[in-house]
């Protein structure tokens, strides 16, 4: 990785395009720190710290601190993200989305253009919900009926235009910069919380006693054997081994060749437990809102508690069946047994048509359990170190959601900046 990174470096269009990357962090990362008008962020951020507070918790590391600050980018990319997964939705089940997915790029440039407006929406809904939050739990600099509505007017215009802002910082980074625009923002975003991670380390070292040291070597070797588990994961596949038939064309052969099709085991990457996570901060996001947490509704919603084992059953359940059902709208085993047969290819020992989607059906179902009982463990596994631990692992209870988006993001990354550092070594070499 270190040594991509420098080579890509030595290359004069890559180095700009690196060096505007940077720089639009930057800019994201001085959004995610200013606060908007008339919330009180000493409070904000005093309330936000305590680790009752799961769901803001979550959202924080997800927005790089940004919720924790009420800061213009306090949305962070969130609204963009779950516009996307909509799009998605949308896109199998309305023929209009689905016809447009299909049209090449004209097609994708409209549902874009969609899911910017579902963007914009989506921000203006959670700003709201928001505001609320903040409302109700008294952390408004201003009183008086008249001055917190125009209060509420500001904050909510604030984070919907910062939610819009953030959007089109990841577009640029699509245009100008190295690629993957979004998800770099993400992950700046999460790495962000890095030093504090650190710090919470050095605490334990620092502790008297061999208690906080156990539990800091025993932190740093569960990431350190993660992080490697999570690489060889994302790295395997499963190779469908292909024949195809020789043609004569005129007077040259073509034909005859060996290949195979590429099945990564994790093909759906981290989308089921966004997926997830977004339906299950709903009831925790209910509850946050309601004044009386004694009632019967209310002890149903606390079952769905972040550090829960209701929770992270549930969790576990739900990441497999939307990694089976993420597998289902990218990929379709006729489609690709279809096209197979059109170029005269064929996999050894199965009949063209009928029985090689079922084939590929079957390696895609076997292949797609793997991968999804692989995010389930990577997810659940520190919520689960977390109720064991009685505490010291709490700091990592959310962790491994974030620890495989970081992951996923930086093998995206150099693998992008190989392919362009490929690109110019094949346009010179034909120049």
């Amino acid at each position: 990785m270190l040594e991509t990174i420098k080579n890509a470096w030595k290359v004069a269009d890559l180095r700009k395009k690196i060096l505007f990357t940077l720089f639009i962090i930057l800019i994201f990362r001085i959004g995610s720190v200013i606060p908007v008008p008339f919330i009180d962020v000493a409070q904000l951020r005093s309330s936000m710290s305590g680790t009752e507070n799961q769901l803001f918790s979550y959202l924080s590391i997800l927005t790089g601190g940004g919720l924790e600050y009420g800061a213009i980018f306090a949305m962070s990319v969130t609204p963009y993200i779950n516009s996307s997964i909509i799009m998605q939705l949308l896109a199998v089940a309305i023929p209009y989305l689905e016809r447009l997915s299909k049209e090449g790029e004209e097609g994708q440039k409209k549902i874009a253009q969609y899911t910017r407006y579902a963007t914009i929406i989506l921000g203006l809904i959670q700003g709201t919900a928001y505001f609320f939050y903040l409302k109700g739990s008294g952390f408004l600099t201003v009183r008086g009926t008249g001055a917190r509505w125009f209060a509420g007017f500001v904050i909510v215009l604030c984070f919907t235009a910062g939610s819009a802002l953030v959007m089109w910082l990841g577009e640029q980074i699509d245009v100008k910069g190295i690629g993957n625009g979004i998800s770099m923002l993400l992950f700046a975003g999460i790495i962000s919380r890095a030093p504090q991670a650190a710090a919470g380390l050095w605490a334990w070292l620092g502790m008297p006693g061999a208690r906080g040291k156990i539990v800091a070597i025993v932190t740093v070797l569960l990431f350190l054997i993660i992080v490697a588990f999570i690489v060889w994961m994302t790295n395997a596949e499963r190779r469908i081994p292909v024949m195809y038939a020789k043609r004569v064309v005129g007077n040259k052969m073509y034909g005859g060749q060996n290949s195979h099709i590429p099945i990564k085991v994790n093909m759906s990457g981290v989308m089921p437990i966004i997926f997830a996570s977004s339906i299950l901060m709903v009831p925790t996001m209910i509850l946050s809102f309601m004044t009386d947490k004694t009632t019967s509704f209310a002890k149903i919603l606390n079952l769905f508690s972040v550090r829960g084992a209701f929770y992270a059953v549930i969790y576990f359940i739900m990441i497999i069946g939307f990694a089976y059902f993420y597998t289902t709208i990218q990929f379709n085993p006729v489609e690709m047994a279809n096209n197979l047969r059109r170029n005269g290819g064929s996999v050894p020992g199965i009949r063209p048509g009928k029985p090689t989607s079922d084939f590929i059906q079957k390696i895609l179902s076997r292949i797609t359990l793997m991968g999804a009982l692989f995010l389930s463990v990577i997810a659940i596994l520190p919520i689960f170190l977390a109720m064991i631990g009685e505490g010291e692992f709490a700091s990592i209870s959310i962790g491994g959601t974030s620890v495989l988006i970081l992951v996923g993001v930086a093998l995206d990354t150099v693998q992008n900046l190989e392919s362009q550092m490929m690109m110019r070594h094949y346009k010179g070499f034909l120049d």
